[in-house]
């Protein structure tokens, strides 16, 4: 059978929320679909989009899971699973919700949808890299995206001032909802930058997910990848096209105790035989992820002498 017709079965004879996980399972796992946005499994993928459609929290109580849904509401669950797999359109651009750091974020298509494993860093607030006992002044999310590390930024660090730096505007025009949405107008500040130029002073902690895929890997991306803007994921042959622009302008805006953040995710060899002179650190992550070094102020001052 094809989807339609799987769809006509599901209203006609489908009934509770169970079945309507279940059975989008089963065609999602047909469809044979990727799964790297924020979800690791066609079950998760379901749970979302079922909660979703009914307007109920994707942790909902196990009762529930018995519960009788109308026709329209089945219709409701098909329709969105149905785009799932049509179009091959990650989860958090169909729902416009992605969580981060165990917030909500609003997205779109004009911006990535937050999956970096520097959140699990930002839980840890840096720690050992930044002093346990001590609060950052000043916070740079440098191509911010959604905002949502920025943004984690502010909620872990209550006292510190944030600034969001993008490129593109539409995708300031997301971070700016999500600022309103997570109250943080008083802090966090949204602005247009090509990279550093909007930046001022100095920063006690600069972090980044920049683009950073290499030419080879967005050959080959997933289609899902797809929805994604390219602006915001593509980075020339080895995929260091911004991150060494970055390296050559950081230090001038690092305190002298500062932090330097930032992710390159595949092109990490790329970036260690580049930069042999750099002392890496290379984070570990329970959660998965890689890809994300830590430097400190002091280790660049080497690479802007030269030596």
């Amino acid at each position: 059978m094809n989807f339609q017709q799987h769809a006509v079965q599901a209203i006609e004879e489908l009934r509770t929320i169970e079945d309507m996980v279940r059975w989008s399972v089963s065609r999602m796992s047909e469809a044979g679909l990727y799964y790297g946005h924020g979800s690791e499994s066609p079950a998760d993928d379901a749970l979302m989009l079922v909660s979703h459609a009914l307007s109920l929290p994707w942790a909902m109580a196990e009762q529930w899971y018995a519960a009788r849904l109308t026709r329209l509401e089945r219709e409701s669950v098909i329709g969105l699973v149905e785009v799932r797999i049509e179009q091959r359109m990650p989860v958090p651009y169909i729902t416009g919700v992605s969580w981060y750091c165990g917030r909500p974020y609003f997205v779109d298509e004009r911006v990535l949808i937050p999956r970096s494993p520097i959140g699990e860093l930002i839980e840890n607030r840096f720690a050992p890299w930044w002093p346990e006992d001590k609060e950052p002044e000043r916070i740079l999310d440098l191509c911010t995206g959604s905002g949502c590390i920025g943004i984690a930024c502010a909620h872990e660090f209550a006292d510190a001032a944030v600034e969001l730096l993008d490129i593109s505007f539409e995708a300031l025009e997301v971070a700016e909802a999500n600022i309103q949405e997570h109250n943080m107008a008083d802090r966090v500040v949204a602005l247009q930058s090509d990279l550093f130029t909007a930046a001022s002073g100095k920063y006690d902690l600069i972090i980044s997910n920049p683009p950073y895929v290499d030419a080879d890997d967005m050959s080959c991306l997933p289609e899902e990848y797809h929805h994604e803007p390219e602006l915001a994921l593509a980075a020339g042959e080895d995929g260091l096209d911004l991150v060494r622009i970055m390296l050559s302008q950081v230090r001038d805006y690092l305190t002298d105790d500062g932090v330097f953040v930032l992710e390159v995710g595949n092109s990490f060899p790329a970036l260690a035989a580049a930069y042999p002179e750099l002392p890496f650190i290379w984070p570990e992550f329970e959660r998965g992820g890689h890809g994300v070094c830590v430097l400190h102020a002091r280790d660049l001052d080497a690479l802007n002498r030269g030596l």
